[in-house]
């Protein structure tokens, strides 16, 4: 299968090989065939849908999202159930991306290797974050659209294997857009404001947005924080401003997505950038 450089591809060109419609009598599906895609589908009402080992939450429309992971298997299966009990099943085909490696040196030592103090607060704010996303409602707040939460020059993009200091560690799951401290983020979709911390070990200033059925924006390294949990916001509102807080080398926003425990690629939602 023809491999995709997550750094190197253009945008509107993998859009143009990628994004396709795919429809039949009982559903249709819309989005990136590819790892760190997302799909949007509709389908009859009251039909029950499954990615492999995902209960995929449907609205009443009958709209829903699918999710593909940094490192999906070329094939996913979905399964249809229709309410008098018949099923259908379609394999997926997901285009494979090759991943560079960014090298990220001058890191604090102690943000690439935390001492043992502070593990437990590391914990802790796992398990915030853990319970934000753990939201699982048929709204369908994704439908709005996608635009960019703030401008600037694309300093880090999905998928990257990072050395930070010479240290192997996790590749990076979001995109990083470089602005100075105080540039207003602006919200990329409709959704629901499910954490708003101000100060996270690693992430800084920590901001996630849930649009629906499981899907999700992590807005990281923030230095203020425009919104409140429980808040609903439309696409384009002001909800937070660029910082350089958590494990940086310089300011930034870092925006992930997240669907159920997959990680998404946001660039492969919005259009190319515009300086």
């Amino acid at each position: 299968m023809k491999l995709i450089p997550a750094t190197r591809y253009s945008l509107p060109m993998l859009a143009l090989l990628l994004f396709a419609s795919m429809a039949n009598a009982s559903h249709t599906l819309e989005g990136n065939y590819v790892q760190g895609g997302l799909l949007v589908g509709q389908t009859e009402p009251g039909v029950k849908v499954r990615l492999d080992d995902i209960e995929v939450r449907v609205s009443e429309q009958g709209h829903f999202v699918l999710g593909f992971d940094r490192d999906q298997a070329p094939e996913s299966r979905l399964r249809l159930t229709y309410p008098d009990g018949h099923s259908e099943e379609q394999t997926l085909k997901i285009a494979r991306r090759e991943y560079d490696i960014q090298r990220i040196d001058n890191l604090p030592k102690r943000k690439v290797i935390p001492e043992k103090m502070d593990l437990e607060r590391i914990r802790k704010e796992s398990a915030l974050v853990k319970a934000a996303r753990k939201l699982d409602d048929p709204r369908t707040d994704y439908l709005s659209g996608w635009q960019w939460p703030v401008k600037g020059r694309i300093s880090g993009v999905y998928g990257s294997q990072r050395i930070l200091n010479g240290q192997p560690r996790r590749p990076h799951f979001g995109v990083d857009v470089a602005a100075p401290v105080g540039a207003l983020v602006r919200a990329p979709a409709d959704g629901l404001v499910t954490l708003a911390h101000p100060d996270m070990f690693f992430s800084g200033g920590t901001l996630i947005l849930d649009h629906g059925q499981k899907l999700s924006s992590a807005f990281l390294h923030l230095s203020e924080i425009l919104v409140k949990e429980g808040e609903r916001i439309r696409q384009g509102d002001p909800i937070a401003r660029v910082g350089a807080t958590g494990r940086v080398t310089g300011p930034h926003l870092d925006w992930r997505m997240n669907f159920h425990s997959y990680q998404i690629d946001p660039q492969l939602l919005v259009p190319p950038m515009e300086q």
